[in-house]
């Protein structure tokens, strides 16, 4: 991801973020947003927010395996995860792996490794998910115990309760490990998004969309992050799956099939124009 947060520029659309802050992001390259939207000739005429949605209904690739699994054709998406990152820093003290004993030894590698399957154990009891999606070791030599470990959390739950007392356990963790393994722990917010429930007739004029079309149809989960989180701030907002082969994503091996995708795109047709039908103003 070049810029943070994710989905951005529907964030700042629905008022989530002010213009000003997004144009002063700075990639993981060192550019600027603003200056790069300038640069390529996408820096726009209009304000954030000129058009007022009376209803958005996206239209995506599941991400993940389920529909695949159970040969789903349609997925009416009528709820999203809640979405935590943080970036997690533990200190301990650099020693020669060959000459330091176990018990005299502050090793920041063992403690986010600890870390990693206490996460997993946690979201097992929660049925949220948990990820350790990088992870920076220091001095990174082979015949030295790490001084420094850097890593990132992203904890997920379509359950805002649950999300919040895993972080919170999570937390308690921490304290626990500092004090176990002799080490210091610091973190950092980088994302926190609450989950979102999507508009219910909404979701109901998907499925029988779908099943006028003679296709499967299930509710569903997005475990994923979508634009259309930040638009269902304000309006009616829902989402339609199509599959995902394997349920790969953000790899060059995603693919969904021509037919899965032409079936998508004909229930969101037939979604809008029902929208649409119901409404003076259009969608």
């Amino acid at each position: 991801m070049r810029y943070s947060p994710d989905m951005m520029g529907s964030l700042v659309y629905a008022g989530g973020m002010a213009v000003d802050e997004a144009l002063a992001m700075v990639g993981t390259d060192g550019t600027v947003l603003g200056e790069e939207l300038k640069r390529t000739g996408y820096e726009g005429t209009v304000q954030p927010g000129f058009l007022q949605p009376e209803a958005f209904v996206e239209l995506h690739i599941e991400q993940g395996p389920i529909m695949d699994v159970e040969n789903v054709k349609i997925g009416a998406v009528e709820n999203l995860q809640g979405i935590h990152w943080q970036r997690v820093t533990i200190e301990g003290a650099a020693n020669h792996a060959g000459t330091t004993p176990t018990a005299l030894r502050a090793d920041a590698g063992l403690a986010a490794a600890k870390v990693n399957v206490f996460l997993r154990q946690l979201v097992e009891k929660s049925g949220g998910v948990a990820t350790m999606g990088t992870i920076r070791l220091e001095p990174n030599a082979i015949n030295v115990i790490p001084s420094r470990a850097v890593f990132t959390v992203d904890l997920r739950n379509s359950d805002k309760a649950k999300l919040e007392a895993d972080e919170k356990a999570l937390a308690g963790y921490f304290n626990e490990l500092e004090q176990s393994d002799h080490v210091k722990i610091s973190t950092e917010r980088l994302t926190e998004f609450d989950p979102v429930l999507f508009d219910q007739g909404i979701v109901s004029t998907i499925e029988q969309a779908a099943a006028a079309r003679g296709l499967s149809c299930r509710r569903m989960t997005s475990g994923a992050g979508q634009d259309a989180q930040m638009l269902a701030r304000i309006c009616p907002t829902a989402m339609i799956f199509v599959p995902s082969i394997g349920g790969i994503s953000h790899n060059p091996k995603e693919y969904t099939r021509d037919e899965d995708a032409v079936a998508g795109a004909n229930v969101l047709l037939d979604v809008v124009k029902e929208l649409a039908g119901g409404s003076e103003c259009p969608v």
